[in-house]
């Protein structure tokens, strides 16, 4: 299978679903990830331009970890809208990547570029598939599944899907090691102590399905993406 993950930073695929991305590359699925936004917000005394440059490059680095493609972005942080020409953009990364399944961020989690990004490839993964929906890209037809990941620290979120990743949590932390640059930003703006956050939710996530460490989805559940086939890893 085609595996298309879309965050919203570049750090947010390897938190929230990186166990998962490793296992499907381990299987011999063809795995892109894509964020929106660049993360030039996600600093301190640093120039916004270098900061992106320098998380482009981490980004780079951990999708290289498990062969992934990466793609992105198409705005700036807390720059991204749901506007048309946004949606334009995110319906080619999805026609570039004409993927089998979807993976994304939660409607409901704790920041806007987390939630434009899901409301983005909701809309977007539909509209991408209409022939008459001119871009710069051919239509990809398939209606895809969606399955929206975890949120932060779980907060509001009921899964309906597990994934075992235990035998990838190594991985897991390996690419999010990459984004030396929000280490101590994350620990310092937002009070939490990254890779022990990463490791506790996976934890609990696999205490909830019976392994020693999961990551936790949830189905969209709409006429037209729901499919007998097995999608997750």
């Amino acid at each position: 299978m085609r595996i298309l993950a879309v965050g919203a930073h570049p750090d947010d695929l390897e938190l929230l679903c990186g166990g998962t991305l490793a296992k499907y590359a381990d299987q011999g699925h063809e795995v892109i990830m894509a964020h929106l936004c660049s993360g030039n917000m996600g600093g301190l005394n640093i120039d916004p331009q270098e900061l992106a440059q320098t998380r482009d490059a981490e980004a780079k680095a951990a999708a290289k970890l498990i062969n992934a493609q990466p793609l992105g972005p198409i705005a700036g942080d807390v720059d991204l809208y749901p506007t048309e020409q946004m949606r334009i953009k995110t319906v080619d990364i999805i026609r570039q990547a004409k993927p089998d399944v979807i993976l994304t961020h939660s409607p409901n989690d704790y920041m806007p570029d987390h939630v434009i990004t899901s409301q983005l490839v909701f809309d977007a993964s539909f509209t991408s598939t209409l022939p008459l929906y001119k871009t710069k890209l051919p239509a990809h037809e398939n209606i895809t599944p969606v399955f929206y990941m975890d949120t932060l620290a779980g907060m509001g979120f009921e899964p309906t899907d597990f994934v075992d990743i235990t035998d990838h949590l190594e991985t897991k932390k390996q690419m999010f090691f990459c984004h030396q640059s929000q280490l101590q930003w994350i620990e310092g703006h937002h009070k939490a102590e990254p890779t022990d956050m990463l490791e506790t939710v996976a934890k609990f996530r696999g205490l909830q399905c019976g392994v020693p460490y999961a990551e936790a989805f949830r189905r969209l559940n709409v006429w037209g993406r729901i499919k007998i086939d097995k999608f997750l890893p």
